[in-house]
Protein backbone atom coordinates (compact mmCIF):
# COMPACT_ATOMS: atom_id res chain seq x y z
CA UNK A 1 0.00 0.00 0.00
CA UNK A 2 2.63 2.58 1.02
CA UNK A 3 4.88 1.63 -2.20
CA UNK A 4 1.37 1.84 -4.54
CA UNK A 5 1.10 5.25 -2.98
CA UNK A 6 4.48 6.66 -3.78
CA UNK A 7 4.05 5.22 -7.08
CA UNK A 8 0.86 7.28 -7.13
CA UNK A 9 2.44 10.13 -5.91
CA UNK A 10 5.22 10.34 -8.26
CA UNK A 11 3.47 10.47 -10.39
CA UNK A 12 1.19 13.46 -9.65
CA UNK A 13 2.50 17.02 -12.10
CA UNK A 14 5.16 19.19 -8.99
CA UNK A 15 1.75 21.85 -9.07
CA UNK A 16 -0.91 19.44 -8.20
CA UNK A 17 2.02 18.01 -5.24
CA UNK A 18 2.16 21.52 -3.93
CA UNK A 19 -1.26 21.64 -3.40
CA UNK A 20 -1.92 18.31 -1.92
CA UNK A 21 -0.85 18.64 1.74
CA UNK A 22 -3.74 21.32 1.91
CA UNK A 23 -1.32 24.28 1.30
CA UNK A 24 -1.26 25.84 -2.76
CA UNK A 25 2.19 27.61 -3.74
CA UNK A 26 3.68 28.11 -7.07
CA UNK A 27 6.77 25.83 -7.90
CA UNK A 28 9.50 27.86 -9.49
CA UNK A 29 10.66 26.74 -12.80
CA UNK A 30 14.37 25.34 -12.16
CA UNK A 31 16.73 26.09 -15.54
CA UNK A 32 19.61 24.03 -16.46
CA UNK A 33 21.13 22.60 -13.23
CA UNK A 34 24.24 20.44 -12.40
CA UNK A 35 24.89 19.58 -8.84
CA UNK A 36 28.18 17.70 -7.71
CA UNK A 37 27.27 16.21 -4.27
CA UNK A 38 28.30 12.84 -3.36
CA UNK A 39 31.05 11.91 -5.54
CA UNK A 40 29.58 12.76 -8.87
CA UNK A 41 27.59 15.12 -11.14
CA UNK A 42 23.88 15.01 -10.75
CA UNK A 43 21.58 16.75 -13.16
CA UNK A 44 18.14 19.07 -12.19
CA UNK A 45 17.07 20.23 -8.90
CA UNK A 46 19.72 17.44 -6.70
CA UNK A 47 17.97 16.82 -3.39
CA UNK A 48 21.05 17.60 -0.70
CA UNK A 49 19.31 17.58 2.60
CA UNK A 50 16.23 15.97 4.43
CA UNK A 51 13.97 16.73 6.82
CA UNK A 52 16.48 16.77 9.91
CA UNK A 53 19.11 18.32 8.62
CA UNK A 54 20.64 21.30 10.86
CA UNK A 55 20.51 23.49 7.98
CA UNK A 56 17.11 23.10 7.00
CA UNK A 57 15.81 24.40 10.29
CA UNK A 58 18.25 26.27 11.68
CA UNK A 59 19.83 27.76 8.91
CA UNK A 60 23.63 26.30 9.36
CA UNK A 61 24.53 27.17 5.68
CA UNK A 62 27.12 29.08 3.90
CA UNK A 63 27.50 29.21 -0.09
CA UNK A 64 29.45 31.75 -2.30
CA UNK A 65 28.12 32.86 -6.09
CA UNK A 66 30.36 32.75 -8.74
CA UNK A 67 29.49 34.09 -12.13
CA UNK A 68 30.33 32.89 -15.71
CA UNK A 69 29.39 34.22 -18.89
CA UNK A 70 30.87 34.72 -22.28
CA UNK A 71 33.20 32.45 -21.95
CA UNK A 72 34.83 33.86 -18.45
CA UNK A 73 34.54 33.30 -14.89
CA UNK A 74 36.41 36.47 -12.98
CA UNK A 75 37.69 36.19 -9.51
CA UNK A 76 36.27 32.87 -9.29
CA UNK A 77 39.28 31.44 -7.26
CA UNK A 78 38.05 34.69 -4.98
CA UNK A 79 34.69 33.34 -4.26
CA UNK A 80 36.42 29.85 -3.95
CA UNK A 81 38.53 31.42 -1.01
CA UNK A 82 35.71 33.07 0.29
CA UNK A 83 33.28 30.14 0.60
CA UNK A 84 36.25 28.14 3.13
CA UNK A 85 36.32 31.51 4.58
CA UNK A 86 32.73 31.84 5.83
CA UNK A 87 32.70 28.31 6.58
CA UNK A 88 35.25 28.81 9.37
CA UNK A 89 33.92 32.17 10.37
CA UNK A 90 30.58 29.85 10.84
CA UNK A 91 32.80 26.89 12.66
CA UNK A 92 31.74 24.41 9.99
CA UNK A 93 34.80 22.49 8.49
CA UNK A 94 35.92 23.49 4.91
CA UNK A 95 36.67 20.62 3.51
CA UNK A 96 37.61 21.38 -0.51
CA UNK A 97 40.56 23.26 -1.55
CA UNK A 98 40.39 26.69 -3.43
CA UNK A 99 42.43 24.38 -6.12
CA UNK A 100 39.33 21.50 -6.08
CA UNK A 101 36.99 23.98 -6.20
CA UNK A 102 37.80 25.20 -9.36
CA UNK A 103 38.69 22.05 -11.13
CA UNK A 104 34.90 20.79 -10.24
CA UNK A 105 33.73 24.05 -11.54
CA UNK A 106 35.79 23.81 -14.92
CA UNK A 107 34.26 20.38 -14.86
CA UNK A 108 30.84 21.47 -14.57
CA UNK A 109 31.15 24.12 -16.71
CA UNK A 110 31.71 22.15 -19.81
CA UNK A 111 28.26 20.83 -19.42
CA UNK A 112 26.68 24.13 -20.65
CA UNK A 113 26.93 25.87 -23.73
CA UNK A 114 30.42 27.51 -23.89
CA UNK A 115 28.91 31.23 -23.62
CA UNK A 116 26.51 30.27 -21.25
CA UNK A 117 25.18 33.10 -18.31
CA UNK A 118 25.56 30.71 -15.31
CA UNK A 119 25.91 31.21 -11.82
CA UNK A 120 28.58 29.07 -9.74
CA UNK A 121 27.56 28.25 -6.47
CA UNK A 122 30.01 26.70 -3.61
CA UNK A 123 28.08 25.16 -0.31
CA UNK A 124 28.78 24.17 3.21
CA UNK A 125 26.32 22.89 5.40
CA UNK A 126 25.72 21.37 8.77
CA UNK A 127 24.29 17.53 8.68
CA UNK A 128 23.35 17.16 12.36
CA UNK A 129 23.63 19.02 15.72
CA UNK A 130 23.66 18.59 19.58
CA UNK A 131 20.63 16.79 21.36
CA UNK A 132 17.90 19.62 21.51
CA UNK A 133 18.98 21.10 18.39
CA UNK A 134 20.35 24.66 18.45
CA UNK A 135 24.25 23.76 18.32
CA UNK A 136 25.75 22.72 14.84
CA UNK A 137 28.25 19.93 14.97
CA UNK A 138 31.54 20.93 12.42
CA UNK A 139 32.36 17.15 12.29
CA UNK A 140 28.90 16.88 9.59
CA UNK A 141 29.74 19.51 7.45
CA UNK A 142 28.60 18.56 4.04
CA UNK A 143 29.28 20.35 0.77
CA UNK A 144 28.15 20.74 -2.98
CA UNK A 145 28.58 22.98 -6.22
CA UNK A 146 25.99 24.22 -8.04
CA UNK A 147 26.09 25.58 -11.10
CA UNK A 148 22.97 26.81 -13.13
CA UNK A 149 22.09 29.09 -16.36
CA UNK A 150 20.55 32.45 -14.58
CA UNK A 151 20.70 35.30 -17.11
CA UNK A 152 22.90 38.64 -16.28
CA UNK A 153 20.01 41.07 -15.72
CA UNK A 154 19.59 43.57 -18.68
CA UNK A 155 20.95 47.15 -16.74
CA UNK A 156 18.00 48.97 -17.55
CA UNK A 157 18.32 50.59 -13.74
CA UNK A 158 15.61 50.67 -10.84
CA UNK A 159 14.24 52.15 -8.06
CA UNK A 160 15.16 52.71 -5.11
CA UNK A 161 14.20 53.33 -1.58
CA UNK A 162 14.72 53.89 2.60
CA UNK A 163 14.61 50.25 3.61
CA UNK A 164 12.93 50.80 8.13
CA UNK A 165 14.92 47.26 8.14
CA UNK A 166 18.45 47.21 9.23
CA UNK A 167 21.45 44.83 8.78
CA UNK A 168 22.77 43.40 12.13
CA UNK A 169 26.48 43.90 13.94
CA UNK A 170 28.92 41.31 14.81
CA UNK A 171 27.54 41.00 17.93
CA UNK A 172 24.13 40.00 16.43
CA UNK A 173 24.93 37.59 13.57
CA UNK A 174 27.60 36.35 11.59
CA UNK A 175 27.86 39.36 9.40
CA UNK A 176 31.71 38.37 8.50
CA UNK A 177 30.21 35.12 6.63
CA UNK A 178 28.11 34.84 3.93
CA UNK A 179 25.92 32.72 5.28
CA UNK A 180 21.93 31.60 4.26
CA UNK A 181 20.73 32.56 7.66
CA UNK A 182 21.29 36.69 6.76
CA UNK A 183 19.59 36.97 3.82
CA UNK A 184 15.84 36.54 5.22
CA UNK A 185 16.44 40.03 6.58
CA UNK A 186 17.14 41.18 3.44
CA UNK A 187 14.49 39.41 1.79
CA UNK A 188 11.67 41.38 3.98
CA UNK A 189 13.44 44.53 2.94
CA UNK A 190 12.53 44.21 -0.53
CA UNK A 191 9.51 42.70 -0.15
CA UNK A 192 8.82 45.92 2.22
CA UNK A 193 10.10 48.13 -1.05
CA UNK A 194 8.61 46.72 -3.13
CA UNK A 195 5.19 46.59 -2.20
CA UNK A 196 5.40 50.41 -2.19
CA UNK A 197 6.52 50.47 -5.76
CA UNK A 198 10.59 50.33 -5.87
CA UNK A 199 12.66 47.36 -7.27
CA UNK A 200 15.42 47.98 -4.69
CA UNK A 201 16.04 49.68 -1.05
CA UNK A 202 19.28 51.42 0.94
CA UNK A 203 19.23 49.36 4.42
CA UNK A 204 21.36 51.17 7.11
CA UNK A 205 23.54 49.59 9.79
CA UNK A 206 22.38 50.28 13.56
CA UNK A 207 24.32 53.31 13.99
CA UNK A 208 21.34 55.22 11.15
CA UNK A 209 24.34 54.81 8.10
CA UNK A 210 24.20 53.00 5.10
CA UNK A 211 25.21 49.83 4.30
CA UNK A 212 23.83 48.66 0.71
CA UNK A 213 21.26 47.89 -1.19
CA UNK A 214 18.93 44.56 -0.26
CA UNK A 215 20.53 42.97 -2.99
CA UNK A 216 23.98 44.14 -4.07
CA UNK A 217 26.75 46.74 -2.48
CA UNK A 218 26.12 50.62 -3.62
CA UNK A 219 27.65 53.43 -4.77
CA UNK A 220 26.95 57.73 -5.62
CA UNK A 221 29.02 60.15 -7.39
CA UNK A 222 28.91 63.65 -6.18
CA UNK A 223 31.19 66.72 -7.91
CA UNK A 224 33.25 64.01 -9.44
CA UNK A 225 33.78 62.02 -7.05
CA UNK A 226 32.60 58.18 -6.44
CA UNK A 227 31.35 57.36 -2.97
CA UNK A 228 30.80 54.07 -1.34
CA UNK A 229 30.26 52.95 2.50
CA UNK A 230 33.09 52.01 4.55
CA UNK A 231 32.89 47.89 4.93
CA UNK A 232 32.29 48.66 8.23
CA UNK A 233 31.53 45.05 9.07
CA UNK A 234 27.86 45.27 9.02
CA UNK A 235 27.35 44.50 5.36
CA UNK A 236 29.79 42.13 3.18
CA UNK A 237 32.70 43.55 1.37
CA UNK A 238 31.37 42.39 -1.91
CA UNK A 239 33.84 40.76 -4.40
CA UNK A 240 32.90 42.66 -7.40
CA UNK A 241 32.56 45.95 -4.83
CA UNK A 242 36.72 46.02 -4.12
CA UNK A 243 36.99 44.71 -8.13
CA UNK A 244 35.14 47.82 -9.04
CA UNK A 245 36.82 50.13 -6.88
CA UNK A 246 40.30 49.18 -7.87
CA UNK A 247 39.23 49.62 -11.51
CA UNK A 248 37.83 53.19 -11.09
CA UNK A 249 41.15 54.07 -8.95
CA UNK A 250 43.74 52.30 -11.68
CA UNK A 251 41.69 54.47 -14.42
CA UNK A 252 42.26 57.76 -12.39
CA UNK A 253 39.00 57.99 -10.57
CA UNK A 254 38.90 59.51 -7.22
CA UNK A 255 36.95 56.83 -4.91
CA UNK A 256 35.88 57.67 -1.24
CA UNK A 257 34.72 54.99 1.35
CA UNK A 258 33.21 56.74 4.40
CA UNK A 259 30.16 56.35 6.33
CA UNK A 260 27.27 58.02 4.92
CA UNK A 261 23.76 58.87 5.35
CA UNK A 262 20.57 58.62 3.05
CA UNK A 263 20.74 61.89 2.35
CA UNK A 264 23.97 61.86 0.63
CA UNK A 265 22.33 59.18 -1.24
CA UNK A 266 18.98 61.74 -1.73
CA UNK A 267 21.49 64.33 -3.39
CA UNK A 268 24.06 62.25 -5.54
CA UNK A 269 24.27 62.42 -9.14
CA UNK A 270 24.51 59.38 -10.02
CA UNK A 271 23.73 55.94 -8.03
CA UNK A 272 24.97 52.36 -9.06
CA UNK A 273 25.42 49.34 -7.67
CA UNK A 274 27.84 46.46 -7.69
CA UNK A 275 27.06 42.56 -6.99
CA UNK A 276 28.17 39.04 -8.61
CA UNK A 277 24.65 38.60 -9.59
CA UNK A 278 23.79 41.88 -11.76
CA UNK A 279 27.42 42.88 -11.90
CA UNK A 280 27.43 46.56 -12.47
CA UNK A 281 24.11 48.32 -12.88
CA UNK A 282 22.41 51.74 -12.62
CA UNK A 283 19.55 53.41 -10.44
CA UNK A 284 17.25 55.60 -12.13
CA UNK A 285 15.77 56.80 -9.49
CA UNK A 286 15.37 57.56 -5.19
CA UNK A 287 12.08 57.87 -3.93
CA UNK A 288 10.33 60.40 -6.57
CA UNK A 289 13.85 61.87 -8.21
CA UNK A 290 14.70 60.76 -11.41
CA UNK A 291 18.54 60.06 -12.15
CA UNK A 292 20.24 59.38 -15.21
CA UNK A 293 22.56 56.15 -15.55
CA UNK A 294 25.48 58.86 -15.12
CA UNK A 295 29.28 58.49 -16.49
CA UNK A 296 31.25 56.49 -13.15
CA UNK A 297 28.49 54.04 -14.12
CA UNK A 298 29.01 53.40 -17.56
CA UNK A 299 33.27 53.55 -16.92
CA UNK A 300 32.66 50.99 -14.01
CA UNK A 301 31.06 48.76 -16.41
CA UNK A 302 32.85 48.73 -19.26
CA UNK A 303 36.22 48.77 -17.53
CA UNK A 304 34.68 45.45 -15.72
CA UNK A 305 33.68 43.39 -18.67
CA UNK A 306 37.12 44.34 -19.73
CA UNK A 307 38.90 43.02 -16.43
CA UNK A 308 36.43 40.19 -16.90
CA UNK A 309 37.59 39.70 -20.58
CA UNK A 310 41.61 39.66 -19.80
Amino acid sequence: MLMTAKRDADDVPAQRRATMAGTTFKTAGVSKTWTFFDGDWHEGNAPIMGARTHAAWLGSMVFDGARAFEGVAPDLDLHCARVNNSAMSFLLKPTVSVDAWLGLATDGRKRFEKHAELYIRPMYWAETGAPGGVRHDPDSTRWCLCIYEAPIPKPTGGAITLSPFRRPTAECAPVEAKAGCLYPNNARALIEAMQRGFDNCLMRDMLGNVAELGTANVFMAKDGVVLTPAANGTFLNGITRQRIIKLLRDDGATVVEKTMSYADFQDADEIFSSGNYSKVSPVIRIDDRELQPGPFYRKARELYWAFAHR
